[in-house]
């Protein structure tokens, strides 16, 4: 038994390192375009940092059960926390792109590792009646969290630079670490733990990272190349052997009878589209702040800061509403809520004033507020009792695999739009176009005045042109982003719709 102090510091150790790892993953993305510039790179390549984070997270949930039973929480939690620091100085100190994405896909995985830990903590050290308190501050922090960590990170790169943001998170870890070691549960290590699935393992990370390779590199190399079709052939191949292997294995990684469960499955649905779009537009915005509206680091990254913080405020009162009502009808709602509020940005420009974005994000993060913990009560009230803890997981890992997806996917037809804009505005820049002679005599007149030469003013006055042109093909690029973000959006509405007829079609009449 937990008195209240050791109860309330044990919470306290993991809800740090928890909520630690919550704003690391949404801190890089506001460093995408230095990124981008310090490697010389486009965001197909950048945007690894975000999804490969994610993705990553997903295959370290299916770990985490075998590493707790195996070595107990205390061991794992400081385990975790010592490769999530080690991780952080390697992201700091990475030479390159590619030892950079390899910290984070490391650090992903570290996150997936310590999520089911902490709630198997919660629920241990709470009594049965005061769990709701604590699934409250969890999501309440998560929340919160997610919109600190872009605010943080614009912070630290105005301050110092881009790769101070691998450090930021070390404070909160060495913190949770220290009450980890003395109030977390000390469970002796445990026989029950049994063989790890480590073809199963092997396989899920296989598959997880070829299919990433090929949605962050087709753009690149060509949708036909054999590279492309030869990470599409291995991305199959695994994810067949990986469901195989589930199947005839006792110690599967996945419990595979929880998909005969059709309602189930449904709700996975919502979970995976939710996430897709969800993560990909969290991502948007700050790039979308720096690249379209010129705003610094500080400012793009807190946008989303004044919308995760009213978010959390209203939480309960959505869980109120969930249950008093209809989980699904607070889905919809929330659905609806998140599509408008992305809608608003499908006709911004760099004159848009930063708090109609911020506006239009608090709407976004208060339509998250009613359909998350919606799809959580709604996947777990579909599953017999004895189902209940792996399906939690694997909802958890749809989330986190669409979400993954969703940016991947975001960021490719946002460079195709970004690219066919620049190519339809550059052909018009011609010398029967008048606005461009104008512009450019504009420009080459004062110029010629101060008594720079005429070969250097054009040259001037043409490099400013490719900026414009430039400028306004990103605009009308992220302009299309978020119209397909708004349709996105509403994509959960299908399996939603589809969940209500099945649950109808059950009744006994």
């Amino acid at each position: 038994m937990f008195g209240p102090a050791a109860r309330w510091m044990a919470t306290f150790a993991v809800l740090t390192a928890f909520f630690t790892s919550i704003f690391t993953s949404t801190m890089v993305n506001v460093a995408i375009p230095n990124v981008m510039g310090a490697f010389g790179v486009g965001q197909g390549q950048a945007q690894f940092l975000s999804s490969a984070f994610l993705a990553m997270n997903t295959t370290g949930l299916l770990g985490s059960s075998w590493l707790i039973a195996k070595i107990g929480q205390r061991r794992a939690f400081f385990l975790i926390q010592c490769l999530f620091a080690s991780t952080s100085v390697f992201c700091f100190l990475a030479p390159n792109l590619e030892m950079l994405i390899l910290g984070r896909v490391t650090q992903g995985f570290a996150a997936g590792l310590l999520q089911p830990l902490v709630m198997l903590t919660l629920f241990q050290v709470f009594p049965v009646e005061k769990r709701g308190l604590a699934m409250g501050m969890f999501s309440m922090g998560v929340t919160v969290a997610l919109g600190l960590g872009p605010s943080i990170g614009g912070v630290v790169i105005d301050l110092f630079n881009w790769r101070a943001i691998f450090l930021a998170p070390l404070p909160g870890l060495a913190l949770a670490s220290v009450l980890g070691l003395f109030f977390l549960p000390a469970e002796e290590r445990r026989a029950e733990a049994g063989r790890f699935d480590t073809i199963g393992f092997a396989l899920i990370n296989t598959t997880v990272f070829c299919w990433f390779m090929l949605l962050g590199n087709g753009q690149r190399w060509g949708w036909g190349s054999s590279e492309i079709l030869t990470l599409a052939s291995i991305t199959v191949l695994c994810g067949f052997g990986f469901i195989w292997s589930q199947i005839q294995q006792s110690n599967a990684l996945i419990e595979i009878s929880i998909f005969r469960n059709k309602r189930f499955v449904m709700v996975l649905a919502i979970s995976f589209l939710f996430g897709f779009g969800n993560f990909a537009t969290v991502y948007a915005f700050p790039i979308f702040g720096q690249i379209v509206q010129n705003f610094s680091p500080t400012i793009a990254g807190s946008m989303l800061l004044p919308g995760s913080l009213f978010a959390a405020l209203v939480l309960p009162l959505t869980g109120m509403f969930a249950d008093k009502s209809s989980p699904k009808l607070a889905m919809i709602i929330g659905v609806v809520i998140i599509a408008f509020s992305v809608w608003m940005l499908a006709g911004a420009d760099s004159n848009t004033v930063f708090w109609y974005v911020a506006f239009s994000l608090l709407l976004g993060r208060v339509g998250s507020a009613f359909v998350s913990p919606s799809v959580n009560t709604t996947a777990l009230g579909e599953l017999a009792p004895e189902q209940v803890r792996r399906g939690a997981g694997v909802a958890n890992l749809s989330l986190m695999l669409g979400g993954s997806t969703g940016i991947s996917v975001y960021v490719l037809l946002l460079e195709r739009r970004i690219e066919f804009h620049a190519v339809n505005l550059g052909s018009t820049q011609t010398a029967s176009n008048s606005s461009t002679i104008e512009m450019i005599s504009a420009l080459s007149g004062p110029l010629g005045l101060a008594g720079v030469e005429t070969h250097i003013r054009d040259g001037i006055a043409f490099s400013y042109l490719d900026r414009v042109v430039i400028g306004q093909a990103n605009m009308l690029g992220f302009q299309d982003g978020f119209v397909a973000l708004t349709l996105i959006a509403l994509m959960p509405l299908i399996p939603i719709l589809l969940l209500i007829l099945s649950s109808r079609n059950s009744r006994p009449h």
